[in-house]
């Protein structure tokens, strides 16, 4: 499984996620730490209606540092427009 950022500004850099199954701790841990401030204090975060995205610890993460989050509609990867990637 990978990962990528993506924004009018810029990209991260490709990260492989290794080692079994993305949970919330994981998607958190390994992604959101890192990366999140990658774009600066004012970007809006988009990713799928995925489990480990929608976690409690992912939202109490989000919430604590004053991340925003755009809101997707259920089972609609065809809007994330990393999938046209």
């Amino acid at each position: 499984m990978v990962w990528a950022g993506i924004s009018l500004g810029g990209h991260t850099d490709l990260h492989v996620i290794h080692g079994g199954t993305l949970t919330g701790v994981r998607y958190r841990d390994e992604i959101l730490d890192p990366y999140a401030g990658s774009f600066g204090n004012d970007f809006i975060l988009i990713d799928d209606n995925a489990r480990p995205h929608r976690a409690v610890v992912v939202e109490d993460h989000l919430e604590g540092h004053g991340l925003e989050r755009m809101e997707w509609p259920a089972e609609s990867p065809d809007l994330n427009p990393i999938e046209h990637l």
